[in-house]
């Protein structure tokens, strides 16, 4: 089993602890938070608790650290935690940089440690499902992926939440969930070449936008229609679209507490088929799957060259939504 240390103790991490409470793969053991009150929570999930990332790193009995940090930190703790040989898995966006993400990359082929990073819809049943049909052939061609990943979950955040930063973060809602979807793209539709991406503040107060559509071209000339709002109640829908046919999925319930997923899937010449897929604890099947490889027990399936893409066309939508042009990724 991996001892960890859990990094930013706020919504996410919590939802982390919780999730990796009943795992006998990877053991959070340590929570790291500057604030008082966010550590007062993790003691009461049974976590040791710390103030600063640096006492992570000088307990020799953590093996990893879970990054759930504001992400202008990825980048420096991912390679501190790598030059210190401790696995490092990290909450979406790996980097804002397609620079920092080659330098935090490079640090962990360097040390021969893992990393992983926070996409778990990649873990979803039905998102495995379909990758897998189109590997398959069933869909023919892929054509168009098109994605909506959408919550109002942020309309209660004060206002000077990092998540509401233009400063920090300035497209809202591309770090919040559009990544997700853009990671999906990437995983299915291969290496992404150029994007166009519209930012606005329609439904809230949020400096940093609202409402975001994506479109990316890839090499293969398919394309992914991609949109996240943080001002409309949850919706969820991926939706693969191929030569010989399709298949969709929607979820029921924000995937912090999954409900399951209604999935229909049509090929040419016969009748539609659904089915509905039992909730399933992606968030926990990601960070046992980093530890697995961690100890060499599997190959972790996003692969570090992927990571990268996801990093240079979020770099590049930013780009976009401030230009109103298309940009080469």
């Amino acid at each position: 089993m991996i001892r960890a240390a859990i990094v930013g103790l706020g919504w996410w991490g919590q939802i982390i602890a919780r999730s990796l409470a009943s795992s006998d793969v990877i053991k959070p053991v340590l929570g790291i938070d500057p604030l008082e009150p966010m550590r007062a929570k993790a003691a009461e999930l049974g976590l040791e608790t710390a103030p600063n990332f640096e006492d992570a790193l000088a307990r020799q009995d953590i093996e990893a650290v879970i990054l759930c940090t504001p992400q202008d930190h990825h980048a420096g703790q991912i390679e501190a935690a790598a030059k210190a040989g401790r696995h490092v898995f990290c909450e979406k966006p790996l980097c804002t940089t397609a620079a920092d993400a080659e330098r935090a990359i490079a640090a962990v082929r360097q040390a021969k440690v893992q990393l992983g990073i926070g996409h778990e819809r990649r873990f979803e049943p039905a998102v495995i499902e379909m990758q897998k049909r189109l590997a398959d052939g069933e869909f023919g061609n892929a054509l168009v992926l098109e994605g909506n990943f959408s919550q109002d979950k942020f309309l209660n955040l004060p206002a000077d939440n990092w998540r509401l930063s233009k400063d920090v973060n300035p497209a809202g809602p591309l770090s919040a969930t559009g990544i997700h979807l853009v990671d999906l793209s990437i995983s299915m539709l291969g290496t992404p070449t150029h994007v166009w991406a519209r930012l606005a503040t329609l439904g809230s107060h949020f400096a940093n936008g609202d409402t975001l559509s994506i479109t990316i071209g890839f090499q293969s000339g398919a394309t992914a229609t991609l949109n996240a709002v943080l001002a409309t109640p949850f919706m969820g829908r991926l939706a693969l679209l191929g030569s010989k046919g399709w298949m969709e999925i929607r979820d029921r319930t924000h995937p912090e507490n999954p409900t399951g997923w209604d999935v229909t899937r049509v090929r040419r010449d016969q009748a539609p088929e659904t089915a509905y897929y039992q909730p399933h604890p992606a968030v926990r099947d990601n960070l046992e799957a980093f530890s697995r490889a961690a100890q060499g027990k599997g190959q972790y399936p996003v692969p570090y060259e992927q990571m990268l893409a996801n990093v240079r066309t979020f770099e590049a939508i930013q780009k976009s939504a401030v230009s109103g042009r298309i940009e080469a990724i």
